[in-house]
């Protein structure tokens, strides 16, 4: 299964508690951090809820 970079680029403060329950989610929470997943619908579902929050590139 293809895998995917996804690496949170921007803070939370002042975001809706839905958007930083994704990014917990996500494994993330820091600006720079990044995690490395498997590209599941799911996941795909997750980062395109907060795409204006994270950079995602193919790992």
């Amino acid at each position: 299964m293809a895998k995917v970079k996804i690496t949170q680029i921007k803070s939370t403060i002042s975001r809706p508690k839905d958007q930083k329950a994704t990014i917990q989610a996500l494994g993330l929470g820091k600006i720079n951090k990044f995690v490395e997943v498997d590209d599941t619908p799911q996941i795909a579902g997750m980062i395109r809820k907060v795409s204006h929050l994270v950079k995602v590139e193919e790992a």
